[in-house]
């Protein structure tokens, strides 16, 4: 589904990413871990085409996305979900939703009706402006954006951050679903690891802008857990 190999990414002369090669398989969860500031959500707006590379190839699909204006990458099926959410917090739930809507590659302006199935609170909250909503309702109103432009990739980053637990777990049955249900593919950047082994297929770990181990989550043992994601 996605392929990064030999990405590197700088700030200024501050090298972040170094020969990041790494395999998203199509239909899993792929949880992207490691301790704050080793470059995970730097690799993630790479792939959106929110930072600039240096050098490397991220393909999707039939696509190298590496010189790809960010504005197209929603339009071949990526969504995204950034951290901290990034709602309009003056634009109602309704208007959120239907920011995505241009994007769909079947150019449908209707907000799809498992949306509200999924999320009933922004059914009932439609009129409401988003930045009036709780962290667990923005959050599933960022999610819901997502997902209005029928993605094939759905990114997800620091998903459960500041949510209240009974709405963390109800984001991990949602994830599981979109996936048995629809085919996504997710990525997943977590640092709460019961809630990475509960959803997750697979792991990627980042230690300082390097990927130092991959598999599947039964391969993440606690010797893994103690030297990269420990504080």
């Amino acid at each position: 589904m996605l392929q990064i190999d030999t990405l590197n990414q700088y700030y200024g002369e501050s090298h972040t990413l170094w020969d990041l090669s790494v395999t998203f398989p199509e239909g899993e969860c792929t949880c992207v871990m490691g301790r704050n500031g080793v470059g995970k959500t730097t690799l993630m707006d790479c792939i959106m085409g929110l930072r600039p590379l240096r050098s490397g190839a991220i393909q999707f699909q039939d696509h190298n996305l590496a010189r790809l204006p960010a504005e197209r990458r929603a339009g071949l099926g990526i969504g995204y979900v950034p951290q901290g959410r990034q709602i309009f917090p003056l634009l109602s739930v309704e208007e959120n939703l239907r920011i995505g809507l241009p994007a769909r590659a079947d150019r449908s302006r209707h907000i799809p009706d498992f949306i509200f199935e999924l999320f009933p609170v922004l059914d009932q909250m439609r009129g409401r402006r988003g930045g009036d909503l709780s962290g667990g309702q923005q959050q599933q109103l960022a999610i819901g954006r997502a997902l209005v432009i029928d993605p094939k990739l759905l990114i997800l980053d620091e998903p459960t951050e500041g949510i209240q637990p009974n709405i963390v777990h109800e984001i991990g049955d949602i994830i599981r679903r979109l996936m048995e249900q629809l085919g996504l593919t997710v990525i997943l950047v977590e640092q709460k690891l019961p809630f990475a082994r509960r959803v997750g297929d697979r792991f990627a770990i980042l230690d300082r802008g390097r990927l130092k181990a991959e598999g599947t989550m039964d391969a993440l043992g606690d010797e893994l857990v103690r030297e990269y994601l420990t504080v």
